[in-house]
């Protein structure tokens, strides 16, 4: 049996359900966040009056080979416009859970039926330089969904095999000038789609909690 053949369940969405359910994001505290990469920064990022936000890593279940739902942000809005990013947002009052804010938002985002999502996880809090704390929901999305994009907010979306994701290789370290220091962040180019910081950070992970060992 060749090497492809045997690594293929590693990453389909059997097997992520199964390693979700294995880790305990709350063991994680305030590991997780821009300022990994960045630890002169953490008192600017790690801090008090956080914006509580919610996203979806939505893994499709398309057999051996799962793969994840990314969106590319529409380009006139005000804050990373045209960046890819997972559905999601800020949690609100009316929110029950933050599970209920990244399915509500992904909904709102992508016109992703709830009932076609699993939600089987959660990762640790990822704290952003911009002032958010982001709770990742790991959901399994079941095949036969039908995506209605909201244009107010997205400007397309695509899938991506999550053995690519999954892949260190495909992780870079970047960095540009940022308030006069030089700022460092995970980069996965993907095609013609350019996937960093935020999500290219919870991206890497989810790659150390669930697949690096």
């Amino acid at each position: 049996m060749s090497m492809e053949a045997t690594a293929k369940p590693v990453f389909s969405a059997a097997e992520f359900r199964r390693r979700a359910a294995a880790q305990d994001p709350d063991l994680a505290s305030d590991a997780y966040g821009d300022h990994r990469l960045n630890p002169d920064l953490k008192d600017l990022i790690v801090r008090d009056r956080l914006h509580d936000a919610a996203v979806l890593v939505p893994v499709v279940d398309h057999g051996q080979e799962a793969t994840v739902i990314l969106t590319e942000r529409a380009a006139h809005l005000r804050s990373h416009s045209g960046q890819v990013a997972f559905p999601g947002g800020r949690i609100d009052p009316t929110d029950a859970s933050p599970e209920h804010a990244a399915l509500r938002e992904a909904e709102e985002e992508i016109g992703l039926d709830p009932s076609f999502v699993d939600v089987v996880g959660r990762m640790p809090d990822y704290v952003t330089g911009s002032g958010y704390r982001i709770r990742p929901i790991l959901g399994i999305v079941r095949p036969g969904f039908i995506l209605t994009i909201n244009p107010e907010e997205v400007e397309t979306v695509f899938e991506v095999p999550l053995s690519f994701l999954m892949d260190p290789a495909n992780h870079r370290r970047d960095s540009r000038i940022w308030k006069e220091r030089e700022r460092f962040f995970y980069t996965i180019p993907y095609g013609d789609r350019f996937i960093w910081g935020v999500t290219a950070g919870i991206l890497h992970m989810l790659y150390e909690r669930l697949y690096a060992r």
